[in-house]
């Protein structure tokens, strides 16, 4: 066994086909069907059910994928190990991170990057907040960016760095009657329709605790996986009016934004991994100016001005 017959499994898992695994591993497929066949038969099982249609992965060979997933992430680390002690970073950087980032210009931060570490490869992932700290927890992501309400604790089981707290601001449509105030409060903005993120989301709770701390509901009428492009697009066309953090309504185009007195918070916190860091990641946490080893303070931002188109 050795770790280019693993490559294939996974390449053949991922694209369920023995043509487009071939091709994405740069071999034909000949080559790759006989290396296969040959693992199999050191195993003795057989990974793939194979019909004229479709390939399919086998119970042993969901099992043997997932060790050989680990085993290719260890041999990839050990060699950015090895670079790293010769003064080379290479190897893969996994980032993950919340729509609404807005305490580090995360595309500024890779591109200086990339100009100093270029074989490194970059992934990103956009998601929830919960969701990629599991997944910085796991071993999946090197490091994320996350928004929690402050009512929340900083997250568990990670190494944990808090960069700026951030009041929310009421987003709506320019036309909108709400749009010629100067500030709102909840109780103002609790008759009007919303667009918000999933229920259970970081993002989501911010806004649930506060209406419900004032003891007041409010009707989400929408909801929406990504705070960004299409949940301005709704408020836009007065479907609905969304809160969002000051720091981030900058971005966003056709829309007015109007300070909320009573308005909940967030917190915005840089993880990475608590027990080991990979040489690519302890590389980008330098770049980010955050020294993993020394506290520091979290920044306090103020809103904008309160209305902005």
């Amino acid at each position: 066994m050795d770790l280019q017959q693993m490559r294939y499994v996974v390449a053949v898992a991922e694209t369920n086909s023995f043509t487009r695994a071939a091709e994405r591993c740069l071999v034909v497929q000949s080559a790759l069907s006989h290396q296969i066949a040959r693992l199999e038969r050191e195993l003795g099982a057989r990974l793939f059910d194979r019909t004229s249609r479709r390939v399919r992965l086998t119970p042993a060979g969901a099992a043997f994928l997932s060790a050989a997933r680990q085993c290719l992430e260890a041999a990839e680390r050990a060699a950015a190990e090895v670079a790293a002690a010769v003064g080379e970073v290479r190897g893969r950087l996994a980032v993950g991170l919340i729509p609404t980032v807005a305490a580090v210009d995360v595309p500024g931060a890779l591109r200086t990057f990339r100009r100093r570490y270029p074989e490194v490869r970059v992934g990103l992932k956009v998601g929830a907040s919960e969701d990629l700290a599991d997944q910085v927890r796991d071993g999946g992501l090197d490091v994320a960016f996350l928004g929690l309400p402050t009512t929340a604790p900083a997250p568990r089981g990670v190494a944990a760095r808090a960069l700026a707290r951030d009041r929310l601001v009421a987003v709506v449509a320019p036309d909108h009657p709400l749009a010629g105030e100067p500030t709102l409060d909840l109780r103002r903005l609790s008759s009007e329709v919303f667009v918000d993120l999933p229920v259970g989301t970081a993002g989501r709770a911010q806004s649930d605790l506060a209406f419900a701390a004032a003891g007041l509901t409010r009707d989400v009428a929408f909801e929406v996986t990504t705070a960004d492009l299409f949940m301005a697009r709704l408020v836009a066309q007065g479907l609905a009016i969304a809160l969002l953090p000051s720091l981030y309504v900058p971005q966003l185009t056709g829309v007015v934004t109007i300070e909320v007195t009573d308005a909940p918070a967030r917190v915005e916190y840089a993880v990475w991994n608590a027990t080991g860091r990979t040489p690519a990641a302890t590389a980008f946490l330098a770049v980010l100016g955050l020294d993993p080893g020394a506290p520091e303070p979290v920044r306090n931002r103020e809103a904008p001005s309160p209305r902005r188109t």
